[in-house]
């Protein structure tokens, strides 16, 4: 079923509700899979830093003039190898193919991208599942406390921080 979905660039006053929605959309799966947690799930720091990178642009997806989620893509006009810093969609809105509409808008909004990449936590088995089996990206990294990068940053990945990234090299 495909679905008529915009995307509305924030205005500096969305900002907060964008940050607290994220948070709150996130921290669904992470109670689920560990149970309640007393830190942010995903740390205000980070969404900022993530929404505030050069080249980074911030949406509401807006689905039947409600907004049912938000987007950060970070894009590289030079090496046209852009990011999927974030996306969500509101507990109430999943399952309903909007993440999939969205992100075949997002890959119309720029088509000269050569390679998408983002994220996801290791144990979100439904965001996997969505980048891998309906968007096509593959797994491409698997960051541990045995990776390389953590090691030689001097970092120490615990198990609930392990993440995946994906990549999709678009065709031309």
């Amino acid at each position: 079923m495909e679905r008529n979905i915009d995307l509305i660039l924030i205005k500096e006053d969305d900002k907060e509700w964008f940050i607290r929605d994220l948070q709150k959309a996130f921290a669904f799966a992470v109670v689920k899979e560990f149970g309640n947690q007393e830190d942010e799930i995903i740390p205000r720091e980070d969404i900022t830093e993530a929404m505030d990178t050069k080249g980074a642009e911030t949406y509401h997806i807006i689905s039947n003039g409600k907004i049912v989620g938000g987007v950060v893509v970070v894009i590289n006009a030079k090496t046209q190898r852009n990011s999927l810093a974030l996306l969500f969609i509101n507990q109430t809105y999943q399952s309903k193919g909007i993440g999939l509409a969205v992100w075949r808008k997002i890959e119309q909004m720029y088509p000269e991208t050569k390679v998408w990449e983002t994220v996801t936590p290791y144990f979100e088995k439904r965001n996997i599942h969505f980048y891998v089996n309906k968007c096509g990206f593959k797994i491409v990294e698997f960051f541990n406390s045995r990776h390389a990068d953590s090691n030689e940053s001097g970092g120490n990945v615990q198990d609930n921080e392990c993440m995946f990234r994906f990549e999709k090299v678009m065709s031309k």
